[in-house]
């Protein structure tokens, strides 16, 4: 299987985190574990179609695919070859643009079927493309013309990127300054556009941190842990365990998949 990232021009480094590219020829199917990011995405298939197991039921998926914020780890199963084109929009960026309410997305992978998201990004149009290079610059071009309004000083990015800044170890109060809503302000805007309760999400970011300790550095479990700023073992280990469903002095970082491709940047 071959992974890709490709970055986003600098008009739209706002709203797009990356376009992400998967390639496998082979059709033997292979269980991939996805483990929380902090980031929603569009999904678009050109290959065979993927199954999806969140509970115990395993479902095959639509080709056109829209993933908001997950909490828990899932399992994805490839049904043959696999060529697929991800969006990997910025935390706040799908309310923004299309006016999705994410709450209403919150750990679901769910087809495709926003008519007038379709229309803005010309899905038609991507599936009748030759190849992805293709394929992302009519996904730039559709999106310039929709990017009309200013994302990075609205009171939500300001509180998006003080949980990035801090690798999410930052509390609600100082949440709240940094932009400048009250408690009872940020947890509703953080419902509309992250799908999240910032808490939450703040923790998503600081175990999401792990992955980017674990390249640059080779530690232990508590070594790791403490890196990644938590104090506690006990408090790392059950937070990874609740993430990923493993003990990390158990977990595979080199393993060439998915969650591995998601989460090292």
């Amino acid at each position: 299987m071959e992974f890709k990232r490709v970055p986003p021009s600098e008009e739209l480094k706002d709203f797009i985190e990356c376009y992400w590219l998967i390639y496998n020829e082979e059709s033997s199917p292979v269980d991939q574990k996805i483990i929380p990011d902090g980031f929603p995405e569009i999904i678009l298939h050109f290959g065979d179609p993927f199954k999806i197991r969140i509970k115990q039921q395993w479902e095959i998926q639509p080709i056109n695919l829209l993933a908001g914020q997950i909490t828990r780890y899932f399992f994805l199963q490839n049904t043959g070859p696999s060529n697929i084109l991800g969006i990997k929009f910025k935390p706040a960026a799908l309310t923004h643009l299309f006016t999705i309410s994410m709450y209403q997305i919150t750990n679901r992978v769910i087809e495709l079927n926003n008519h007038i998201l379709e229309h803005k990004l010309n899905l038609g149009a991507l599936r009748l493309a030759d190849n992805h290079h293709v394929r992302i610059q009519m996904v730039e071009n559709s999106l310039k013309k929709i990017v009309t309004t200013d994302l990075i000083n609205t009171p939500i990015e300001k509180a998006v990127r003080s949980i990035f800044s801090t690798n999410g170890m930052i509390s609600v109060a100082d949440l709240c300054d940094a932009s400048e809503m009250s408690e009872r302000q940020l947890q509703r805007t953080f419902k509309k556009y992250i799908g999240l309760p910032p808490k939450l999400y703040a923790r998503i970011i600081r175990f999401s941190r792990i992955f980017e300790v674990v390249q640059n550095k080779k530690l232990n479990g508590i070594e790791l842990g403490l890196e990644a700023g938590f104090y506690d073992q006990s408090h790392f280990i059950r937070n990874f365990k609740a993430f990923t469903g493993e003990d990390p002095s158990q977990y595979f970082f080199d393993q060439p998949n998915l969650a591995n491709f998601f989460l090292k940047k």
